[in-house]
């Protein structure tokens, strides 16, 4: 990928079921990680974009670790490109990066060095205002806010745990309460509602069944209350707009060898939650190396990345029956992270 491709940001577009790319950039991007480094402003005025890793400025053949979080303007009303106005530097791998629902605060997880950075956003002014470190090797992958803004989870991989942050103004602090999911707790998203938390539970990628589990963040205290088989891998999740799904891109061993065992098709499982269980409801078998999905504001539709065929894949969801339109978009690059805008 870095000798092949530049790293961009792209804006796609869907219209009468067909997928097209109505503006790309170039800006620092990466595919390690998960499939959440793009975070789009409620207002949809801006994105942060996180950068965890860049081509060595001494061997360009080489990948090395990065800190770079990007501010980008974007044009509400779709007639001009996307535009970067600003850029700070966290910390090493920065990771999985959200934004809270007044748009005035970011938090992003620096993977590498084990830490958690506070934003403050201020028009197109963006600056570091605390940094919450965890451990050296907690492998903080992905932080979310829960939708009040108090409140947030970070997954770690790296020690096999969930931290519960406390928010209060411009201040972040560590809350005593561990939770304990499955072996490398990595992709995690937050109902709309704020309701439930569901996080993908990567594993060892040896060949062995992943999980993904639900979090009840209504109970006293939150606590892990379901966890399910979904297939190898599990990378990234997000619930529908409507709060009536959760979503899972399953590599399910589609990035190993030919001659690997493992190896398989990739999978995109669809689950609703009943009675504080997740239920699997459908899936499309299909595609290699899955990352990120994005739902339509109707939840009626999926745009699920590709990153083996550099495509993105356009699937229906129609009253819980998920299918392949068959409509694809064919990318430069291998497609990391994705962010419902409008």
């Amino acid at each position: 990928m870095v000798r092949e491709a530049a790293d961009t940001l792209a804006v796609i577009k869907l219209e009468a079921g067909r997928l097209s790319i109505a503006h790309k950039i170039d800006m620092p991007t990466s595919l390690v990680g998960p499939p959440s480094s793009v975070a789009i402003a409620p207002s949809g005025r801006f994105a942060l974009v996180s950068a965890s890793t860049r081509r060595d400025p001494a061997d360009a053949s080489k990948v090395v670790p990065f800190d770079l979080v990007s501010m980008v303007e974007l044009d509400t009303k779709q007639h001009s490109a996307p535009r970067i106005v600003a850029s700070v530097h966290t910390g090493a791998g920065a990771s999985g990066i959200s934004i809270n629902r007044n748009g005035t605060m970011a938090l992003v997880a620096n993977r590498l060095e084990g830490s958690v950075s506070v934003l403050a956003i201020d028009h197109d002014q963006l600056r570091i205002t605390d940094k919450l470190m965890l451990s050296e090797k907690s492998g903080p992958a992905h932080v979310a806010f829960t939708p009040d803004g108090l409140r947030a989870l970070v997954s770690r991989d790296g020690d096999n745990s969930i931290s519960l942050l406390s928010v209060n103004g411009q201040s972040v602090s560590l809350e005593q309460r561990t939770l304990y999911a499955g072996l490398r707790p990595y992709g995690l998203d937050i109902s709309p509602d704020g309701a439930w938390a569901a996080i993908t539970n990567l594993g060892a990628g040896n060949g062995d069944a992943d999980t993904i589990s639900l979090i009840d963040l209504r109970a006293q205290p939150p606590h892990v209350v379901d966890t399910v088989t979904v297939g190898q891998t599990p990378e990234g999740i997000f619930f529908s707009p409507d709060g009536r799904s959760v979503g899972v891109t399953v590599i399910n061993g589609s990035n190993k060898p030919q001659a690997s065992p493992f190896r398989s098709t990739a999978r995109y499982r669809l689950f609703n939650i009943e009675s504080g269980r997740l239920h699997s409801i459908t899936e499309v078998v299909g595609g290699q190396w899955l990352q990120g999905h994005a739902f339509t504001p109707d939840s009626n539709a999926v745009l699920v990345q590709d990153a083996a065929n550099r495509e993105i894949r356009l699937y229906q969801n129609l009253n819980g029956n998920l299918s392949d339109s068959g409509e694809r978009i064919q990318l430069d690059g291998a497609p990391a992270a994705i962010k419902l805008w409008q």
